[in-house]
């Protein structure tokens, strides 16, 4: 996703650093994973980026493996 999407590697950097906070805290489901992922992301995009993908973009990246809603309440 990092790659398709052209980010800056500080993106990639944050995203994973929200994930790991975030799993520290949460136990989730193994299938929601991936959605963490995407939320997680979305939230470094929106600190580091100056062009931030819009969430279309990342339902349709994950093979719309999930709603706009799921991801918004993420």
């Amino acid at each position: 996703v990092h790659s398709r999407f052209n980010l800056m590697d500080e993106t990639l950097f944050l995203t994973v650093n929200i994930l790991d906070r975030f799993l520290q805290r949460r136990t989730i489901m193994r299938k929601n994973l991936q959605l963490v992922g995407l939320t997680a992301m979305l939230v470094a995009c929106k600190y580091e980026e100056v062009l931030v993908p819009v969430i279309n973009d990342f339902i349709l990246i994950s093979d719309n493996a999930y709603s706009r809603e799921q991801v918004l309440g993420m």
